[in-house]
């Protein structure tokens, strides 16, 4: 099973960009694992913010809106989330997530990385 550590994480002034990686510590390459960022909010539930499949086919939160972009280097086991224009309401533990459908199947979590959009 694969293990995940996420970085990246920080603080940033509204309006700005952070780039969080996660590393895998096992081969991703593999058209049954799905790639994700979570992200938990202060008070809030985990929620979903992007996936990313091995054929790179992505889906985002609609409250994205156009600012993040996920990423994966199968060849590196690396996982990116490209954020930009960030706002206070993106504060939130973000976590890496890989999940593995059909037979066996099985998901892990990073450890979580901190957002801060604070000025």
């Amino acid at each position: 099973q694969v293990q995940l550590v996420e970085s990246g994480g920080g603080l940033v002034q509204p309006g700005g960009s952070l780039r969080l990686s996660c590393a895998a510590s096992g081969s991703i390459f593999s058209i049954n694992i799905i790639m994700a960022w979570y992200r938990r909010a202060p008070g809030k539930e985990r929620e979903l913010v992007a996936t990313v499949t091995s054929g790179l086919n992505t889906n985002y939160a609609d409250f994205v809106e156009g600012r993040f972009t996920i990423s994966r280097d199968n060849t590196k086991n690396m996982v990116y989330l490209q954020m930009n224009s960030l706002n206070a309401e993106d504060t939130a533990v973000y976590y890496c997530n890989a999940r593995r459908v059909g037979i066996p199947s099985w998901q892990t979590w990073g450890q979580g990385t901190q957002v801060t959009v604070s000025s």
